[in-house]
């Protein structure tokens, strides 16, 4: 009866001893975590290189591919210096008026200075993978006009004309000192069939000139078929 009874004591406090050691290593960081840290500013410079959609024209982690008008940054980031490269982002580079052939829009009234230093840091450092530094997937099996809300996300639409087409991102120097939305009475009486909304998507902006913030060109970038299904998508907003 005694020895029964001192096996169920050791039993319990074993058992006991392996649940605080569990709850302890659950609650514990991970001894590599900080064998894996990653610097945040390069870090924040890859979340911001897919949110304002750098990758859908230099492509994944810089490494181009895209179009042949547009350079890979992956081997040239770290030929540029800190002040080339802020300017680029802030300022642009060059225009065009072909809509196959994509230019770098300016970004200055969009970007703020710390994403931009964010942006030149995550490029210098090489555009090193981050992990959730992804972007959205466009699915092409749920119909055209989920393919069109998730393309509107992808290619950085949402950072200029705003959640759900509402508009309101400043534009100082623009004629109306905004973005214009892509939702309203305005926008639909301005472009009242789908071949005007495809063409100016295409087309974009050739302003291209700081401060003014430019609609890049997206004929060489983005498929014919999520141009279209970005048309279907902004069809149903309000």
């Amino acid at each position: 009866m005694r020895r029964t009874v001192a096996v169920g004591v050791v039993l319990s406090i074993l058992g006991l001893a392996i649940g605080v050691g569990a709850w302890a290593s659950h609650g514990a960081r991970p001894a590599t975590a900080a064998r894996t840290a990653i610097d945040p500013h390069v870090a924040a410079g890859a979340h911001d290189f897919v949110q304002f959609a750098c990758a859908a024209c230099h492509g994944s982690l810089g490494r181009g591919g895209v179009s042949p008008f547009v350079p890979a940054l992956a081997p040239i980031g770290k030929s540029l210096t800190v002040a080339q490269l802020t300017r680029i982002i802030t300022h642009g580079l060059g225009e065009s008026k072909n809509p196959k052939r994509p230019f770098m829009p300016v970004w200055g009234p969009v970007i703020s200075k710390t994403q931009v230093a964010d942006l030149v840091t995550y490029i210098r450092a090489g555009l090193p993978p981050v992990k959730y530094a992804t972007p959205i997937p466009i699915p092409g099996n749920q119909g055209p006009v989920v393919a069109g809300m998730a393309a509107y996300v992808h290619y950085g639409c949402i950072n200029c004309h705003g959640p759900n087409g509402l508009g309101g991102v400043p534009n100082p120097q623009a004629p109306d000192k905004a973005v214009p939305p892509l939702s309203g009475q305005d926008f639909r009486k301005e472009f009242n069939t789908d071949a005007k909304i495809l063409e100016f998507i295409r087309s974009g902006s050739v302003i291209g000139k700081p401060p003014i913030t430019s609609m890049p060109h997206w004929g060489g970038i983005i498929p014919n078929w999520q141009l279209k299904a970005l048309v279907a998508y902004l069809k149903t907003l309000k």
